[in-house]
């Protein structure tokens, strides 16, 4: 399964060159598929590198075997993993859920226009009360998250931190780096937004639906299909009404959207 999506990504890759397309291009499945293959390549090499020294790969496969979910990409995962490993990581990421709430109430007496504050504090009472919000009530808010104070530039460094785990990526970096990837991230979850809202949900399995409601930050292995369709429908509402400038906005849905979505409250 590797080796063909090896064989996929090349193809795609070649395509773009010859004709000069770029990534944002390309029609969904295609953008979905560089997404994971670069995912899974980047874990490949990870064990590559420790396999190099000798007889190391006795001890590399000894790891693969004690950290399954850490080492080995879901190819290698059997059913029962792919459960339980995605749990697993929607838990750490719901762990930082209430961090950011946190700091949007933090922010309300730093945001000038009165009716925009009365909305932000509207939207944090809502979530703390386990409402899941219109897509209205976090659209009035735009305005708050592509300038001063949650603008993608003026995060602070625990903001992005509690956002990278959010979104499963590494806190573990200078606050720089934190901000390019959290960036680029969202970026490209943007441009996968837009080239699904051209196919239409409507034409994905069930299984492509679940993986793109997990991206986006909804633990989707225990919620039922229509659920799941339904949620996407929402996000792709909200996304595509967004300009570049708003992406910050893109990035906090990944707890907005899904914190009190029905379903997934314990």
């Amino acid at each position: 399964m590797l080796w063909a999506d090896a064989k996929k990504a090349r193809r795609i890759k070649t395509n773009m060159w010859k004709h000069n397309i770029k990534f944002h291009q390309l029609s969904y499945r295609e953008m979905e598929h560089l997404r994971q293959f670069r995912r899974d390549v980047t874990k490949c090499l990870f064990l590559g590198i420790l396999s190099i020294p000798p007889f190391a790969n006795y001890l590399v496969f000894l790891l693969m075997y004690l950290f399954p979910r850490q080492l080995l990409i879901q190819h290698f995962w059997t059913p029962k993993q792919q459960i339980d490993f995605l749990d697993i990581y929607h838990a750490l990421r719901k762990q930082s859920h209430p961090e950011i709430l946190c700091y949007l109430e933090k922010v309300i007496p730093l945001i000038s226009d009165s009716g925009l504050r009365w909305h932000m504090t509207e939207l944090c009472t809502k979530m703390q009360r386990g409402t899941h919000p219109a897509i209205h009530d976090i659209l009035a808010l735009r305005e708050c998250f592509s300038n001063h104070p949650l603008g993608m530039n003026q995060l602070h460094a625990l903001q992005m931190k509690a956002l990278s785990r959010a979104m499963l990526l590494t806190p573990y970096l200078p606050p720089v780096l934190l901000r390019y990837r959290l960036k680029t991230h969202t970026t490209v979850i943007h441009q996968l937004d837009k080239a699904l809202a051209k196919l239409g949900i409507g034409q994905l399995t069930a299984q492509e639906v679940k993986s793109a409601c997990y991206l986006r930050g909804l633990n989707s292995t225990h919620i039922a299909e229509e659920r799941c369709r339904t949620w996407l429908g929402e996000w792709l509402q909200l996304s595509c009404s967004l300009k570049e400038a708003e992406l910050s906005l893109l990035l906090h849905n990944v707890v907005l959207l899904s914190i009190n979505y029905i379903g997934t409250r314990h």
